[in-house]
């Protein structure tokens, strides 16, 4: 299994649209800081057959330190989250392991 980075993303899209990397960086972070921006203000972001971006609110609750067993408090916080879309997860579930 290999990792893609945001370079080697850059790069295969780049490829595939005959367009500058320069280019389809410029877009590849209008998109995220789009996505990112309406996060903040608490808005979903839906693409179709790919999936929604959602933040929601965890609340405070009481852990423990693993290493001591000790107590400890964790704060209240806003997290982002990720709905999988229909289409999407029909094309990972019917891919075959390499």
């Amino acid at each position: 299994m290999s990792k893609i980075t945001k370079n080697s993303l850059i790069e295969m899209v780049a490829k595939e649209l005959s367009a500058t990397k320069a280019h389809v960086e410029k877009v590849y972070s209008s998109l995220f800081g789009t996505i990112t921006n309406h996060l903040v203000k608490g808005d979903s972001v839906a693409l179709p057959d790919f999936g929604i971006f959602t933040t929601s609110d965890r609340k405070a609750r009481t852990g423990r330190n693993p290493k001591t067993g000790a107590k400890l408090q964790i704060a209240a916080k806003k997290v982002a989250g990720f709905r999988v879309g229909k289409k999407l997860k029909e094309a990972v579930a019917g891919s075959k392991k390499k």
